[in-house]
């Protein structure tokens, strides 16, 4: 019998299983028309058959391949990423997926059937026992827990899985890191998803070779990799495409409407703005604008498509600025005149915000352990946000013996692990 362990994570999914030996793992891959990979993207797209009849069921991509739909056929396909972000909102009851409802459970199980289709005969066939993680405090304002769960539930449900349980994400990759513990330890792990960012400090200590956990105290935020992406794009694309210009209207300097430029939190939100009255609303000013280029550019940006190349190279640009002081950030499409230099220290000023959030929350986990940061043994960072170097100084600047590593993989592997282990998982 098989545990899988399921890291349904708001930019990427990773489903791991035990392997052979003690403390062995490895991952699902997935074959899709984008190719073969052990991690996928969290969206998915839909698509009606023209082949099909009416009432017939809807082409369904996940995924690389799902983004691959979207830009194929941006006007014909619906397209959804970020689906763990409204697990727990009570204001989301369903969505209209080209004129069919979908729950946040029917989403789920749908992203997941795909996963099951693509892994193909690599799919264990005897599971026995699923371990999903979930994040300390789940996204959004209000965010209810009880209901993220039931509806996590809900969907995995649908498989049939004799056992499901949950597990706290960080706990999930302390367990993974402990495996290299040699001597019992107070370990501190911070995860940085794409949507939140999660403590955990656990006592692992071994028995007669055994290992063993104690979990102190568990913290969280819903602010992490994402929002410093927006934070490029708001400091640097939205100036060139008129934010903070104006409009004339009955005699009056009006401002361009800021919540235009909201819509860039996320890049497919872009392909939907296209669609909205908001848009149609952005077009008829550029006649009465003071910057109608700058306007038009953004008009052009929404027409064409261009959201998803727009994160990639802002994306880029975060990374690089993890190793530079500064990096020159160029998006062909923004035009000739759009390179722009971005500073570190300017990075850092605009992300500000979400650091503190970030640090108070780091400051509850420690205190809720009952401890002092010199008694935190061992510190494990994972996710690609703890290569921002603003971020790692919140931690070089209370302990020292700090390790970064296993961004994508070690949650789903520690689940794995975790879903192996009888005794543990019995505690659950």
């Amino acid at each position: 019998m098989t545990a899988l362990g399921l890291d349904f994570g708001t930019t990427n999914t990773v489903i791991a299983v035990p392997g052979e030996n003690a403390g062995e793992t490895r991952s699902l891959s997935f074959e899709s028309r984008a190719g073969i990979t052990d991690t996928m993207r969290t969206c998915l797209s839909f698509m009606k058959d023209r082949q099909a009849g009416f009432g017939a069921p809807l082409a369904t991509e996940a995924g690389a391949a799902a983004i691959r739909t979207l830009i194929d056929h941006p006007g014909e396909c619906r397209f959804l990423q970020s689906i763990k972000t409204y697990a727990a909102s009570p204001l989301f009851k369903e969505t209209a997926v080209l004129g069919r409802r979908h729950t946040f459970s029917d989403l789920m199980a749908v992203f997941l059937e795909k996963l099951m289709t693509y892994a193909g005969d690599g799919w264990p066939a005897d599971v026995s026992r699923v371990v999903a993680g979930r994040p300390v405090r789940f996204a959004g304002i209000g965010a209810d827990e009880a209901l993220a769960l039931q509806r996590y539930n809900d969907a995995l449900s649908r498989f049939g899985f004799p056992e499901i349980r949950f597990v706290l994400e960080p706990v999930a990759a302390a367990w993974y890191f402990a495996e290299r513990l040699t001597s019992d330890a107070n370990v501190l792990v911070a995860d940085f998803g794409g949507g939140t960012t999660d403590y955990s400090i656990i006592r692992f200590s071994r028995t007669a070779g055994k290992l063993s956990a104690e979990p102190l105290s568990h913290s969280g935020v819903g602010v992490a990799g994402d929002m410093f992406d927006y934070r490029i794009i708001d400091n640097v694309v939205s100036p060139m495409i008129g934010k903070g210009t104006h409009y004339r209207s009955f005699g009056k300097t009006l401002d361009v409407p800021s919540n235009y430029y909201a819509n860039f939190g996320r890049w497919s939100q872009l392909s939907i703005f296209k669609t909205t009255r908001d848009f149609t609303d952005l077009k008829s000013l550029v006649r009465d604008a003071t910057d109608p280029d700058a306007l038009e550019l953004f008009i052009e940006l929404i027409e064409n498509d261009e959201g998803y190349p727009l994160y990639e190279a802002v994306s880029a640009a975060k990374r690089a600025l993890s190793e530079a002081d500064e990096v020159d950030f160029f998006f062909a499409p923004l035009g000739r005149d759009s390179r722009r230099t971005v500073k570190r220290a300017d990075f850092e000023g605009w992300i500000s915000g979400e650091l503190g959030q970030m640090e108070s929350a780091l400051d509850e986990a420690i205190d809720g352990a009952g401890l002092q940061p010199k008694d935190i043994d061992k510190v494990f960072l994972t996710g690609g946000t703890s290569f921002v170097p603003a971020v790692r100084r919140i931690f070089e600047n209370r302990f020292s013996d700090i390790e970064t590593g296993g961004e994508l993989l070690s949650i789903a592997h520690g689940l794995a692990l975790i879903g192996k282990d009888e005794a543990f998982a019995a505690d659950l």
